[in-house]
């Protein structure tokens, strides 16, 4: 007898229910194509879905999720696939090649067992509560349970209008969707717990957009591209019950609905952290509980590990904030070239709120604002006390164990002692140096393998190696006396000393505490000498300060090998555990923000070869590129790409 594809879905899904995973493998091998994904749309089924399935703008109340379908486009075609992402939902490369695939990851045509939906949720955005916000421009497609049984979200961003689009079109643009495909699977290739981009397809349709809200709109075409995660819940789905905000007079759409905060919170403990709802002897507020510190264990680990790369996320919203620790939306993203502890990638950013440094505490902020949002249900004192005595404790360990690596340091030292720098201190000297002499974040780290330990003894070229290599990758005078001029101009950093003589409280709000101004004046001190010095004055400087911090590393690493100094067997085996250390830490290649864009613009003209020769690059970030056709992906910056802004325009 003859069974659809439909009901054959329908079993598999039955089956899970009933057997669990493994016994329905077998079964689970003959739904292997487009046409047989598993689909098991558990969040529609638990959450509550909006009534009103038009689709116009609106508020939507009491409700997760509103029905809502992709809106199609002209003339779709693949710019790139991940084929690893694909495969986290069983498509290979054949499904990839067939003549239809464009259509179901553009939202033109949907899959079988798909259901099409958007989130609701609200943020505190720049520090201000915003009220409803949702799914502008992403449509859920549907849950589908892979081979391994693992459950995938497969949504599309920038499939059209929404209910919770407000004034814009639900649609993204070509430089935005390279941008967010290219880095999310870069971070992915880095270990970085992040959603996952399957496709990018871009279209004949247009909108248009003013890149940097300057008057010079114009058209760019349409794109789409589909994303992967178990959940794509945040922290902000949490807030749509908050009671009036005293500050902006806004409110959540389903404020004092305490029985879907229950529903939602055991609908997430129970999908996304069974561990915690197996807890049969705990209570639900002692789950709550759990839950909660789950989350900020997870949100520091995540922070720590950007920090170790350079890493800004440009937009730390908590709408954008993933409640399974993943790194979530990338907008106006960028990893840092020349380090700056006041970093800031996204142009709207005037206040600096997202900076690199201060990265670690608006995610400790972001999760008090989650812990608020949870109260009416657990004691916000319980959860504030989590936060307090948990998040810094493993924010600090996340970061020490992976800057240990990046140094090549087995040992850890949590006191200075003599002449021998802690490790707070060694890593904090360093990033001071690299700041001071406008070197390369990236490029500086993965020197650090040169130096040999087998020839500390009797040689000073190894040390003279990795000096040049340092004072290579550090920025000419010119470039760093314009990025220092260009942090703030005259009357918007005297607004900024006004404010913290007046009101600093509204200062830190707009991200510019005392330590912030104190970097700024260092630096305003810093540029006035410099424009007084020569090329070679500048040199001179920048070598006597490498020079110092290189030798508080040799003191370090020779502490590291102190016990078997004189066995050349010993010192060569951890020599080589070393360098595999670090270079499996220092990646040799990040997405730079030259190379996206240009990327970008070939894709722009029809050629879509630069993105994906970049996405096979960015596939392994940590080993040498053995067809990267000539070009140097690792270098910094070239000239024209210090000019090189991103905006949230998309």
């Amino acid at each position: 007898m003859l069974i659809s594809i439909k009901a054959c879905n329908q079993l598999i899904v039955h089956s899970l229910h009933l057997f669990g995973r493994r016994r329905v493998h077998l079964v689970r091998q003959m739904a292997n194509t487009l046409d047989g994904l598993v689909f098991d749309n558990k969040a529609l089924r638990c959450l509550p879905l909006d009534p009103i399935e038009d689709n116009y703008v609106r508020t939507v109340d009491n409700s997760c999720f509103s029905r809502v379908k992709p809106t199609p486009l002209a003339n779709p075609r693949l710019v790139s696939h991940s084929l690893s992402a694909l495969n986290l939902i069983d498509i290979d490369e054949e499904e990839v090649r067939r003549q239809d695939f464009v259509q179901y990851f553009c939202g033109n045509e949907l899959l079988n067992g798909s259901e099409t939906a958007s989130h609701c949720y609200c943020g505190h955005q720049f520090g201000v509560f915003a009220g409803q916000l949702g799914d502008g421009a992403a449509i859920y497609l549907g849950e589908i349970i892979n081979n391994s049984g693992q459950r995938w979200e497969l949504q599309l961003k920038g499939a059209g209008l929404t209910p919770y689009s407000r004034e814009a079109d639900g649609r993204k643009v070509l430089r935005s969707s390279v941008r967010e495909f290219l880095c999310s699977e870069a971070m992915h290739y880095l270990g970085v717990p992040t959603t996952r981009a399957a496709t990018c397809i871009i279209s004949d349709d247009k909108v248009v957009r003013d890149m940097f809200y300057t008057g010079e709109a114009k058209h760019e075409n349409c794109s789409i591209i589909s994303r992967l995660a178990p959940t794509f819940i945040r922290f902000g789905s949490f807030e749509i019950f908050k009671t009036i905000d005293p500050m902006t007079g806004r409110r959540g759409p389903s404020v004092g609905r305490k029985d879907i905060l229950l529903i939602l919170t055991k609908y997430t403990i129970e999908t996304f952290f069974p561990e915690i709802d197996s807890l049969k002897d705990l209570s639900d507020v002692e789950k709550y509980k759990l839950f909660y510190k789950e989350v900020v264990v997870k949100t520091a680990e995540l922070v720590a590990f950007w920090q170790t790369l350079g890493f800004c996320h440009g937009v730390l919203n908590t709408d954008n904030m993933s409640i399974l620790g993943l790194t979530l939306d990338y907008g106006p993203f960028g990893f840092m070239d020349r380090f700056d502890w006041d970093h800031v990638p996204n142009t709207s950013d005037d206040g600096g709120r997202y900076s690199y440094a201060k990265q670690p505490e608006i995610c400790k902020w972001n999760l008090f604002k989650f812990a608020e949002a949870l109260q009416p249900i657990v004691s916000l004192n319980d959860l504030q006390e989590i936060l307090e005595n948990t998040y810094y404790d493993v924010f600090n360990r996340e970061y020490t164990e992976k800057m240990l690596k990046k140094f090549g340091l087995f040992k850890s030292l949590d006191k200075t002692s003599g002449d021998l720098l802690c490790d707070v201190e060694l890593f904090k000297s360093f990033l001071d140096t690299m700041e001071k002499t406008g070197a390369d974040f990236t490029n500086c780290f993965r020197s650090l393998s040169l130096i040999n330990v087998c020839h500390l003894k009797d040689g000073q070229q190894i040390v003279e190696d990795l000096k040049t290599a340092l004072l290579s990758e550090c920025c000419s005078l010119e470039e760093i006396i314009n990025a220092n001029e260009a942090i703030f101009d005259t009357n918007e950093f005297q607004l900024f000393l006004a404010l913290l003589q007046t009101n600093p409280q509204l200062l830190e709000m707009l991200g510019k505490g005392p330590k912030a101004i104190e970097r700024v004046l260092s630096k305003i001190e810093k540029t006035k000498e410099l424009k007084s010095m020569t090329s070679e004055q500048k040199l001179s400087e920048d070598t006597e300060i490498w020079e110092k911090w290189i030798d508080n590393y040799v003191k370090r690493l020779e502490f590291e090998i102190k016990e078997f100094m004189n066995d050349s067997q010993q010192l060569i085996e951890f020599n080589l555990r070393r360098v595999q250390m670090m270079n499996e830490n220092n990646p040799k290649y990040i997405l730079r923000n030259y190379l996206a864009q240009e990327a970008i613009d070939s894709a722009e003209n029809g050629d879509f070869g630069a993105v994906n020769q970049l996405l096979k690059v960015l596939e392994n970030p940590f080993k040498d590129c053995d067809n990267c056709e000539n070009k140097d992906y690792s270098r910094r910056p070239p000239n024209w790409a210090n000019k090189l802004k991103v905006s949230c325009s998309s």
